[in-house]
């Protein structure tokens, strides 16, 4: 039989292991704070800054109302690629990318997270997703960029065309999505998946003739700060300092 540890040295042994673990957290606790901050200023600058002030030089650029060199290229080169399968391919995957897909799935989501009682998740969703749409439509009327006149579309458009709300809000459903997703098993499918879409969408406008490229990257880079800038907003890290 194993000899008996007198109780006053397991107590012993049990105070030196909480000591040795409150130094470990006091140690640590600064290090999860940088790296907390570094993390938080990443994306904010690489989510929100970046797309930002690629939206502004946009803006001035097109500020003369001509389009860009690359914007007419880039049309021309995609017409000359044109077919009657892609006609009807680029037509539905446009479709989708507004009163098909995005608009119903938008409502969709916030209806669910409602119904599973996630209500910061619903809030940010709503936000995020109503946001955007109406950043669109107040960015169409303050800018009013024709859209491009270089043949006649087979889905022709009248509203104003910077920037695209078909870009823009294929890819604040797909971040917001991927933003959901992330703390899950299914955040690499949904990311795939987003990717995949959001490119689809893009492209289906400038093939259909209705977007310049420069309306679809406006698009994505004001959906990318307003989400984004949301997800900080609501659901900001815990961070404390070093001392707390």
């Amino acid at each position: 039989m194993a000899p008996e540890v007198p109780a006053r040295r397991r107590g012993e042994g049990g105070d030196r292991l909480a000591a040795e673990a409150e130094v470990d957290r006091e140690v640590a606790g600064p290090h999860r704070w940088r790296t907390g901050s570094a993390r938080w200023l990443t994306v904010l600058f690489t989510g929100v800054l970046l797309p930002l002030t690629v939206f502004i030089v946009l803006v001035d650029a097109i500020g003369e109302g001509k389009p860009l060199p690359v914007d007419t290229a880039l049309l021309m080169w995609m017409q000359a690629r044109a077919s009657p399968a892609l006609d009807g391919f680029f037509v539905v995957v446009s479709r989708f990318g507004y009163e098909w897909g995005v608009i119903p799935l938008d409502l969709l989501l916030v209806a669910g997270l409602l119904w599973r009682r996630r209500w910061r998740d619903a809030a940010f969703a709503a936000t995020a997703l109503a946001g955007a749409a109406l950043l669109n439509l107040g960015s169409k009327q303050l800018f009013q960029r024709v859209r491009p006149d270089l043949w006649e579309s087979i889905a022709p458009e009248s509203t104003f065309s910077f920037p695209s709300g078909h870009a823009m809000g294929a890819m604040a459903l797909a971040l917001t999505l991927v933003l959901l997703a992330w703390p899950t098993r299914w955040r690499h499918l949904v990311v795939l998946f987003a990717v995949v879409f959001v490119a689809l969408v893009g492209i289906s406008r400038v093939y259909l003739g209705v977007h310049f490229p420069s309306d679809i990257l406006a698009g994505w880079c004001a959906a990318l700060a307003w989400v984004l800038g949301m997800h900080l907003l609501m659901y900001r890290w815990r961070r404390s300092g070093p001392d707390g």
